[in-house]
């Protein structure tokens, strides 16, 4: 994870930005941007303190701020992939130019509050709020791939997955066939 002030000067004229990572960024103060796939199709958002924004990763885009101050979050594409329940891979997820999400606001708070403390608690804590940031993405604002498998027989990955975590959990118990059933949905 990379935390950062970002302060872009104001300008009248727009410029072109690619976001290697997904970005979390968190507003500063009051302040707008105006953003754009295309330098002529431009929209303004306005932001009050603490209001975010999620950018995903690879997004080509053009901006301009006014007076926009925000802590930008970026995440790591290994922190995503590994609490994606999906194959392995890039975690793909959706931009929001506003986002209200309670959960992220806090620990955007908690990352904000270490950075302005000089972070004192070190890589350990990061790396915990990484992985917390991380899974609140991957649940919420994941692209999942809709094409869904066909299972002929057997218990299709998600159930399987329940079932193993199942058992590893009761290894030491006596297990039951109904049970078990239970648990897989069967």
């Amino acid at each position: 994870m990379k935390v950062e002030i970002h302060s872009p000067e104001s300008g009248t004229e727009p410029r072109f930005l690619v976001e290697q990572q997904p970005a979390l960024a968190i507003a500063l103060g009051p302040g707008s941007i105006e953003i754009g796939l295309h330098r002529s199709k431009m929209k303004r958002f306005t932001y009050s303190t603490g209001e975010m924004r999620l950018s995903p990763h690879h997004l080509e885009k053009w901006f301009r701020t006014d007076d926009l101050h925000v802590v930008m979050i970026a995440i790591s594409e290994p922190a995503l992939v590994a609490v994606a329940d999906e194959a392995p891979g890039k975690v793909e997820l959706r931009g929001s130019d506003n986002l209200a999400d309670a959960r992220l606001g806090a620990l955007a708070a908690a990352i904000n509050a270490e950075r302005s403390a000089g972070f004192p608690s070190g890589r350990l804590f990061l790396d915990s709020i990484e992985q917390a940031v991380a899974v609140a993405l991957v649940n919420s604002y994941a692209v999942h791939d809709r094409s869904l498998g066909m299972y002929r027989g057997g218990l299709s990955p998600t159930r399987l997955r329940r079932v193993k975590e199942f058992v590893h959990a009761k290894m030491e118990d006596e297990l039951s066939l109904p049970e078990t059933c239970s648990v897989s949905g069967a």
